[in-house]
């Protein structure tokens, strides 16, 4: 009996180790260049992975989008649903900002320095913003459901890390597109070793900015 009970208490530690030893979960990296037909590299393009598990999960970041120099900056921006964003404006003159699109209608009327409140964006989709007293300042925001975006840099790159080993549907939005608001779209299986991908888009050259 005293044999019995000292095997359990040396196997013990061993069973315990066992249950809490945590499950591998693999993570790999992506590198997505964004052209337009002709081979142009192109900046601010959204890139994105959706996928069943990453519909339905919400942020609760914020982030800036500043009025500087009669423009707003950056000119596109990119927020996971729950995101909000503060507005701030670094010009000596008052501005009117506003957007009329379906993900997000709002207005923060004629101020200067910081609003009180951040905007939530809590719904996917593109909005487009402006100012009602300088028509010339425009700006974007892509709101996604996903934890897996990016924006492509100068050299038309965007780089993403730590992304769970799944099947994907790779977007890709550019505020310039010839079909305005369809992102172009194909499945993607990430695993470790993923080779960069090339998306081509077609653009509308005359509503780049």
């Amino acid at each position: 009996m005293i044999s019995t009970m000292c095997k359990l208490q040396t196997q013990l530690p061993i069973l315990l180790l066992v249950l809490i030893v945590p499950a591998v979960v693999n993570a790999a990296e992506l590198s997505v260049e964004v052209q337009d037909s002709t081979g142009k590299k192109l900046t601010d393009a959204v890139v994105y992975l959706e996928n069943s598990k990453t519909a339905g999960k919400v942020s609760d970041t914020t982030i800036d989008v500043e009025q500087k120099g009669r423009q707003f900056n950056p000119l596109v921006s990119v927020v996971q649903a729950g995101a909000s964003i503060n507005f701030p404006n670094r010009d000596k003159v008052r501005h009117h900002v506003y957007s009329f699109s379906p993900a997000k209608k709002f207005e923060l009327k004629l101020y200067s320095g910081v609003p009180t409140k951040p905007v939530l964006f809590d719904k996917p989709g593109t909005v487009v913003l402006g100012c009602n007293i300088h028509d010339n300042m425009l700006a974007f925001i892509h709101i996604v459901e996903t934890p897996y975006f990016a924006k492509t840099n100068a050299s038309g790159v965007a780089t993403f890390s730590q992304i769970l080993e799944d099947s994907y549907e790779l977007k890709v939005w550019h505020y310039a597109l010839q079909t305005e608001n369809k992102p172009a779209q194909q499945a993607i299986t990430i695993k470790a070793g993923n080779q960069p991908v090339v998306i081509q888009l077609e653009i509308n050259n005359a509503k780049r900015l």
